[in-house]
């Protein structure tokens, strides 16, 4: 089977043009396709045009909150050339246009690439946002402080954002021994403690402030369901746990912008990156469930 990512038109999920004006939309989407500190699998820079195509043939209507959330307005930025960047090239680039990007007062969506990519990102963001809590879900707890030579590792994805943030970690399943002393358990959700009950699911949003950034690494998933990413780790959090999950988050709290990293696509297998554009659909009909509410 040949890589076939074509896609039939240039706009997220083939909407029409007018959905995809830029001056009207109410979300914006930024390819950030960096590969360049992952360890393992590789391809996570080209994650995008996978996701894209996935995107296209999805069905827009969601059944669960019966919106369709596209009707909003979700434009696409040009991916950000980051690809032959330094990690400290990448995070710079990233940052200083996510700031830019912070003015407009729209969503900001993000899709990686690596982990790493989310280090310029919630640099900026916790700028913004002064009591900021970072919801990362993941199968590793990303708090190395260095790796490789560089802070700016995907394993150092969220070690700066616990400084600057409130950071809360659900689904970790993987990590070294040298990120003990900087994990704090209060606010970690091992996979294997959150698999047979939903009490940790309450427990954790009374840790965040009103003011939320989720970042989703795939992995989180269960290998079962995403084998398209760099480590997939068995034991992890299925579909229904992780909507379920976000729908609160989405309903309680006000999420300021989310990011989703590390599809590495294999073209034999498209239905981890359908999951992944099902999985940006739902998020974005959750955001706009509670924002239609609230006014």
């Amino acid at each position: 089977m040949k890589n076939t990512y074509k896609l039939e038109t240039k706009t997220y999920a083939g909407i029409p043009s007018k959905y995809a004006d830029p001056k009207q939309s109410s979300v914006i989407l930024t390819s950030i396709p960096y590969d360049g500190t992952s360890t393992w699998g590789k391809g996570a820079d080209k994650g995008f045009k996978a996701f894209l195509y996935a995107s296209e043939n999805m069905e827009l209507y969601d059944i669960e909150t019966g919106t369709e959330p596209y009707r909003n307005g979700v434009s696409m930025e040009r991916p950000l050339a980051v690809s032959k960047d330094t990690p400290e090239a990448m995070v710079r680039k990233v940052y200083k246009k996510t700031l830019d990007l912070l003015k407009t007062g729209k969503l900001l969506t993000f899709f990686g690439g690596e982990h790493s990519v989310s280090i310029g990102v919630l640099r900026a963001y916790a700028e913004k946002y002064p009591n900021l809590t970072v919801v990362q879900l993941d199968a590793h707890t990303d708090l190395r402080q260095s790796y490789h030579g560089s802070k700016y590792n995907h394993a150092c994805a969220v070690a700066e954002a616990q400084r600057n943030c409130n950071l809360i970690q659900v689904g970790i399943r993987s990590m070294d021994v040298s990120e003990k002393e900087y994990l704090d358990e209060s606010k970690c959700y091992f996979a294997h403690n959150i698999v047979d009950n939903d009490y940790w699911m309450e427990e954790s949003i009374r840790k965040m402030t009103d003011t939320v950034y989720i970042t989703l690494d795939l992995d989180v998933f269960d290998s079962s369901l995403m084998p398209s990413t760099g480590t997939p780790e068995p034991g992890g959090m299925e579909w229904y746990q992780v909507l379920q999950y976000l729908r609160m988050i989405f309903s309680r709290k006000k999420v300021v912008g989310f990011d989703i990293v590390e599809l590495a696509p294999n073209v034999n297998n498209p239905a981890p990156d359908f999951l992944t554009a099902k999985l940006y659909y739902k998020m974005l009909a959750y955001y706009f469930e509670r924002k239609n509410r609230t006014h």
